[in-house]
């Protein structure tokens, strides 16, 4: 039997799941492109993490590992899934990991007005360690740039 949504755990992806991600990557304004998910899958310094919905990837998270850090890549999850944890599970799978690694620190950098992901990493304890101005183009490409926070959370 399928464990419920509120159950499920994240996985390490695969490149036989490029597809997969393609679509839930296509969800959002400014998806990565089929090369930059193929690329991260093959990459040995790099996991890709995912949770099933009920007929397809209800969310993925790409974690790099750095020398001494890692960093947050991305986090998605589909927007029929969100407010049901998901993110959160996925976070903290990318935190065991980068503790397997030993990294020192987990880095992650986030658009200024994302005020949902930012709270959620305030409360997995991620601190704010300055900005990048401008960083961001608009969601619409006619507004305003936008600012990137630059957050991280001690490992050790």
């Amino acid at each position: 039997m399928r464990a419920s949504l509120a159950e499920r755990l994240p996985r390490r992806l695969d490149a036989l799941e490029l597809a997969a991600l393609e679509a839930l990557e296509a969800t959002q304004p400014s998806p990565w492109s089929a090369r930059q998910l193929k690329a991260a899958l093959s990459d040995p310094l790099t996991v890709v993490l995912g949770i099933d919905g009920e007929d397809a990837l209800a969310g993925h998270a790409v974690v790099a590992r750095l020398p001494f850090e890692a960093e947050l890549q991305a986090l998605l999850v589909a927007s029929v899934w969100r407010r049901q944890g998901l993110a959160g599970r996925l976070l903290a799978g990318v935190i065991d990991q980068a503790r397997a690694w030993g990294s020192e620190r987990l880095l992650l950098e986030v658009r200024a007005g994302n005020a949902p992901a930012r709270a959620l990493y305030a409360r997995a304890g991620f601190v704010e360690d300055g900005r990048r101005r401008g960083y961001y183009p608009s969601w619409d490409g006619a507004g305003p740039r936008e600012d990137a926070v630059l957050m991280s959370l001690p490992l050790g």
